[in-house]
């Protein structure tokens, strides 16, 4: 039992990776949009939990606010607009990315690789560093926000007025016109 409570970060851990694996790959293997899409919001949420386990305690809350709340809906109305029930088979055309795909896969196992490697050779970040501003103890959202809304404010709003238009142009570009209700 006390190996349990020793370990129970890592058994935490690796629960929720598998879980954001087991997700991902529903996002892709899933042939019904909406199953998709629920998978990928459990794959949002298993990752707020990692972050959580980091101590980003602020890019958790922003996970699942942003992600797991925005941008699912999001999708979510783009399936109800579109009306997709089902992806359409086409063997032939998947067969023919099978090997680039492979390849594609290898490169990033390659490069996953090289990458931990790097990773285990270079030295540990300081994470105290990441909470205070100006030599100044804060908490990791006090930091962030700190950081964002007196650094960063001008790239924050030109973005959420970039993400306006894109909102503006979907809805303009998803309504049907009136007498037209068939496809064309």
């Amino acid at each position: 039992m006390s190996w349990f409570i020793v370990h129970f970060a890592q058994i935490v851990f690796y629960f929720l990776a598998a879980c954001t694996v087991a997700g991902a790959i529903g996002v892709v293997g899933f042939r019904s949009p909406v199953n998709a899409a629920l998978s990928l919001l459990g794959t949002f949420l298993s990752v707020a939990g990692l972050f959580v386990l980091m101590h980003a305690e602020f890019l958790a809350a922003v996970q699942i606010l942003v992600y797991a709340g925005g941008v699912m809906v999001l999708f979510l109305f783009v399936i109800m607009l579109v009306r997709v029930r089902t992806i359409p088979e086409e063997p032939q055309y998947l067969r023919s990315l099978a090997p680039a795909a492979l390849g594609v896969g290898g490169l990033l196992a390659v490069l996953v690789g090289v990458g931990l490697w790097a990773a285990a050779q270079a030295p540990l970040a300081n994470p105290a560093a990441l909470r205070q501003v100006q030599g100044l103890p804060l908490g990791n959202t006090e930091a962030v926000g700190w950081s964002l809304y007196r650094d960063y404010l001008l790239p924050f709003e030109i973005v959420s007025i970039v993400l306006l238009v894109a909102m503006i142009g979907a809805i303009v570009m998803g309504r049907k016109e009136p007498g037209k209700e068939g496809g064309a």
